[in-house]
């Protein structure tokens, strides 16, 4: 995509637009163009087509220098690629590692004995949400009491929800005003910095014409003054920093196969460490089952009730499924009641989704979600009070806690609004503050400017006094030079 750019939006008039209106900008750009058009698009139907004349007139000069920066082309050195391709061999790199963590814990799993072995833990769902416990009550238990909480809890919800999105919308409605009301007073405020400005342009041009036409007038009155005093003075159209050597294909290429290569290595090593880990898990299932077949094969009456928790134990170390348990259980040594009795409460464990939660809220250890609820909400005081609405407790402690946070997040959007509108107005001030300080920078960038405009033409009179050229014609150079400098760039825009 390219990025369009115009003589009318450079860096410094981007600036000076910063804080102008949509309208302010198109009229300040229309101005602009009229300068341009008033200064340069000229009838002229009486003028002879001499060139002569025309090179007085314009002040060309016979034999004049392109800046040697013009056909620069900015080479970008093949290292801009190289944090791409350390990306991509780190990614690949981090993958290859894991890998290899995958199949060093594996390998620990396999070997640590079972006390010194991590504790499986239960998966929490916390209900959190008012409006979540709600419908969750309504579901799990729907009687008329959870019912008529559960709506009455919906129905404060929505009713909270347009209260918030008005008291928002009126907010942002009175920060809009009071941005409008600062950014006219920072509006009134430029006025003066841009008349100083707009003043020193002026100044600056009328003392250039001043100096310039008693330099020249001097000359050409026949004076005392040096005839090529100024002349040399130099404008620098280079930059002093040396130029980058041009960087060979050659290493782009090899940067290339170098990434593609080590992203292929270590994609062939991450594959070799899990095609490894596989094998480790399978040797560790086997393990397992070894184990359920040794204390199938040695449990008796006095052992049966340890056994039970060892068969558990294994029977979920390896996700056993209902055919596998039954296929190992069947051969338990026990009254064929009890065994038929611990196999329905292997396979209803092995299939159950949820499990209890005890009072430290950990779960059983079994590793399956459990529900339980945590609500912070004044809605959960209003349910409450729904549920017993003889209650008077209930009915206090809801209105108390709901008062307290109407008024806390009334006060929180008030703070806001007005900490929103004071800083507005501290930028607005320091953006002005800002401008006024650039007086003096902008004041010197248009100096800058106007020399270096006007000294090649300066330069080029006194060549011709060199070469000779009479006062006549260097007259109308200097009369020229004279109306560069007043209407020439760069312009002081109204």
């Amino acid at each position: 995509m390219t990025i369009s750019t115009t003589p009318l939006h450079d860096a410094e008039t981007i600036r000076q637009q910063r804080n102008l209106t949509k309208s302010q900008k198109r009229t300040n750009t229309e101005t602009r163009e009229g300068v341009l058009v008033n200064n340069f698009i000229k009838d002229c139907p009486d003028c002879k087509v001499n060139l002569d004349d025309t090179c007085d007139t314009l002040v060309i000069s016979n034999y004049s220098k392109m800046p040697s920066r013009l056909y620069e082309k900015d080479i970008t050195p093949e290292k801009s690629i190289l944090p791409i391709s350390a990306l991509s061999v780190g990614v690949m790199g981090t993958i290859a590692l894991l890998a290899a963590f995958v199949k060093h814990n594996t390998k620990i799993n396999l070997k640590i004995v079972d006390e010194k072995r991590l504790p499986p833990t239960t998966r929490n769902v916390a209900i959190n949400e008012e409006t979540h416990q709600a419908l969750y009550q309504m579901i799990q238990s729907p009687t008329l009491k959870t019912i008529r909480a559960g709506v009455g809890v919906l129905t404060l919800t929505a009713m909270g929800f347009i209260g918030k999105t008005f008291f928002d919308g009126f907010k942002d409605v009175w920060v809009k005003k009071r941005e409008a009301d600062i950014q006219k007073n920072m509006q009134e405020k430029l006025i003066d910095i841009e008349t100083q400005s707009f003043a020193g342009k002026i100044q600056i041009t009328r003392n250039m014409l001043s100096e310039k036409a008693n330099e020249l007038n001097d000359y050409l009155s026949g004076g005392k003054r040096k005839i090529l005093a100024n002349f040399g003075k130099k404008i620098p159209f280079t930059a002093n920093k040396k130029q980058e050597e041009k960087s060979s294909n050659i290493n782009y290429f090899l940067l290339g196969v170098t990434t593609l290569a080590s992203i292929v290595g270590l994609g062939f090593l991450a594959l070799k460490n899990l095609s490894k880990s596989n094998k480790l898990l399978s040797e560790f299932v086997e393990k397992k089952e070894s184990l359920i077949k040794d204390v199938i094969k040695n449990s008796n009456n006095s052992t049966k009730e340890k056994d039970k928790n060892l068969l558990d134990a294994y029977f979920q170390s390896i996700d056993a499924n209902e055919n596998t348990i039954k296929e190992y259980l069947k051969d338990l040594k026990w009254d064929k009641a009890e065994v038929e009795d611990f196999i329905q409460k292997m396979v209803k464990k092995s299939k159950t989704s949820t499990t209890a939660v005890n009072a430290t809220i950990g779960g059983d250890g079994t590793p399956k979600p459990a529900f339980y609820s945590h609500v912070n909400d004044y809605r959960a005081f209003f349910y409450n009070w729904l549920l017993d609405p003889n209650n008077k407790q209930f009915k206090q402690l809801f209105f108390g806690i709901t008062g307290l946070t109407a008024i806390g997040y009334g006060g929180k959007l008030a703070g806001d609004a007005i900490k929103e509108v004071q800083v507005k107005k501290m930028n607005a001030q320091t953006e002005v503050d800002l401008q006024n300080r650039l007086v003096s920078t902008e004041l010197r960038n248009f100096k800058s400017k106007k020399d270096a405009a006007i000294q090649p033409l300066v330069d080029e009179f006194y060549k011709q006094v060199q070469n000779g050229k009479p006062k006549e014609e260097l007259k109308v150079m200097a009369d020229n030079i004279l109306l560069e400098i007043k209407n020439g760039p760069p312009f002081v825009y109204s």
